[in-house]
């Protein structure tokens, strides 16, 4: 059986030291998919509803690179890293809205959670900015799709 990484040989909390690692290119994408109510989904046109609190998509698009520029700052063990890129990519297909968030840095460490990041938190700001029109807004999963570059690659089935 592994060991959690984050964990020291007492059980508590640390982070991992990657100082003896080499650096490579790390690239992760992470999916989440949300379901609209059939009110919501009348709403869109040209592939965005307009609020009062902005183009919802676009907004959440920002949201989800301002996210994942932050991560270490919400994942207590999370180290700080220089992000290359991030794209975030939101497509509605009938009820269903997916969210990619794809990242990638030359680092030491993966950036899986920089995408679960960027790609939960568009999701959240659609939730929020749509809030008004019905709370039957569901985030429905959100998993890991792709990482590449470490010791280790993985692609989701």
């Amino acid at each position: 059986m592994k060991d959690l990484s984050h964990l020291d040989k007492n059980g508590n909390p640390k982070m991992v030291d990657v100082g003896n690692k080499e650096v490579t290119q790390r690239i992760a994408t992470a999916r989440t998919l949300i379901e609209l109510p059939e009110n919501i989904v009348d709403l869109f046109a040209n592939s965005d509803i307009q609020t009062k609190k902005g183009p919802v998509f676009q907004t959440a698009i920002l949201a989800g690179i301002m996210a994942a520029k932050k991560t270490s700052d919400l994942i207590p063990l999370c180290h700080p890293l220089a992000l290359n890129k991030c794209d975030v990519d939101i497509n509605l297909f009938e009820r269903i809205v997916t969210i990619e968030c794809t990242v990638g840095c030359n680092g030491k460490t993966g950036v899986e959670m920089e995408a679960l990041t960027g790609a939960t938190v568009a999701a959240l700001t659609i939730y929020d900015m749509c809030k008004a029109l019905s709370h039957n807004i569901v985030l429905k999963e959100t998993k890991l799709i792709h990482k590449s570059g470490g010791k280790n690659d993985y692609t989701s089935d």
